[in-house]
């Protein structure tokens, strides 16, 4: 394995020291073409990433003629057949030349596995329900009863039929020999990491006694997609012996901090990440979630903070400039512990210690303020090229300056 198997050298104060996943971040792809995706591999390898995400690529039911809109609604995410890898987003044979050519450039691949549900019943803009007849290797016996979700009831979490999709019964031993060659095909495609879709709607014990087994037998990164936003929660299937999405850091996020109402003092301590930073999967938005109203600004905090950080492509261009120079950080200077060193409703300053000073500004103008660090009289970079270099005294403080809704990175 690849970048997805080195640790990091991120480690939080809250954690004793433990290490984040991954060593870059990973580019997620969605509703893509496999020919699309490698063409653009080594653009992406070039910009910084380690990984990329894609995805699902088994036969599933709907197809762009279906669509009102790039996420209305998500292809893929409706199994047909988990054995037939031919999908609408290319064949088999592009899927395994994609993965190759990533490979090629140094990148790993994150692949999408759908293990709580298969296609609905109900017709949709012209495409035909999915009965239980037409599901190769499955009948109405390897499904839980037809149920709407309970949010309040865990069992019905687990069990109901999230928006009419049918309802895996992970418990049958016929169902996880299913999903366990369905794995078992992803790898010897070789993919190097398994995203775990909807993992909130399957139980804990599926993924610590079988899906993260399998997926450790066969060396693959693993990483539950659990949205929700309480961090015990979250922790709990992080507990199971797998990375999750840091869902509780998004809507901290988008709903406390990066706006114009914001206050950054809601971020100091926040999410799974400031828990198990190297079970933390940190994204700013993806296909079921929009960003923040400053979303540079949040990209700006997870690329140079802890955790494993995702971009999504269906926002942020292959290419993007900003990106790029984040991500220079991030592989270059973003080591260490955090230490907060300031924060306040507008700034949040921190340093990965005795590697890298972040300061990031909720506010529409320059911000400047004077923070103790671990260096003396040293002088200091900003690496994103918005402020001028700086030193600090013998004491160890320095005064930064901060660009209006934008942030600068200081080094030695």
């Amino acid at each position: 394995m690849g970048a997805l198997g080195a640790a990091a050298t991120g480690a939080s104060l809250t954690t004793g020291g433990a290490e984040a996943v991954g060593s870059s971040a990973v580019y997620q792809y969605y509703h893509t073409d496999w020919n699309q995706v490698k063409s653009n591999l080594s653009t992406i390898a070039d910009q910084g990433y380690d990984a990329i995400q894609v995805p699902p690529a088994q036969y599933s039911r709907l197809d762009r003629s279906h669509q009102q809109g790039v996420t209305d609604p998500p292809l893929g995410y409706q199994p047909v057949d988990f054995k037939n890898f031919n999908s609408v987003f290319g064949t088999e044979a592009e899927y395994e030349d994609m993965v190759a050519e990533a490979h090629a450039q140094g990148l790993d691949v994150i692949a999408d596995a759908i293990i709580n549900h298969m296609a609905a019943n109900d017709d949709f803009r012209g495409a035909p329900g999915i009965s239980f007849a037409d599901l190769p290797y499955f009948s109405e016996q390897d499904f839980h009863p037809e149920s709407s979700i309970d949010y309040s009831d865990p069992e019905s979490v687990e069990n109901g039929w999230l928006v009419g999709l049918k309802d895996l019964k992970q418990e049958s031993s016929y169902v996880r020999g299913q999903l366990k060659d369905y794995v078992e095909k992803y790898a010897a495609l070789g993919v190097d990491g398994i995203r775990w879709d909807a993992a909130k709607h399957v139980p804990e014990w599926f993924f610590s006694d079988y899906a993260n087994q399998w997926a450790d037998d066969l060396g693959l990164y693993k990483v539950g997609e659990v949205l929700q936003g309480g961090v015990g929660y979250c922790q709990g299937y992080a507990d199971t012996g797998m990375s999750v999405t840091d869902y509780p850091l998004y809507y901290t996020m988008k709903e406390d901090v990066f706006h114009q109402n914001g206050d950054m003092r809601a971020l100091d301590g926040a999410g799974l990440v400031n828990q198990s930073p190297f079970q933390s999967l940190t994204f700013v938005s993806n296909h079921d979630s929009s960003p923040p109203q400053y979303e540079k600004l949040a990209y700006a905090y997870i690329l140079t903070y802890e955790g494993y950080p995702r971009v999504y492509s269906n926002r942020i261009a292959v290419d993007d400039g900003d990106i790029q120079n984040l991500l220079w950080i991030k592989n270059n200077l973003a080591g260490g512990a955090t230490y907060t060193r300031h924060v306040d409703q507008n700034l949040y300053i921190y340093e990965r210690d005795n590697n890298l000073l972040v300061g990031l500004n909720r506010t529409g103008s320059w911000q400047s303020k004077w923070v103790y660090t671990t260096w003396t009289s040293q002088p200091l970079h900003d690496y994103t090229g918005s402020s001028g270099d700086v030193t600090t005294n013998g004491d160890g403080w320095v005064q930064i300056s901060i660009p209006p809704q934008g942030w600068v990175c200081y080094a030695p």
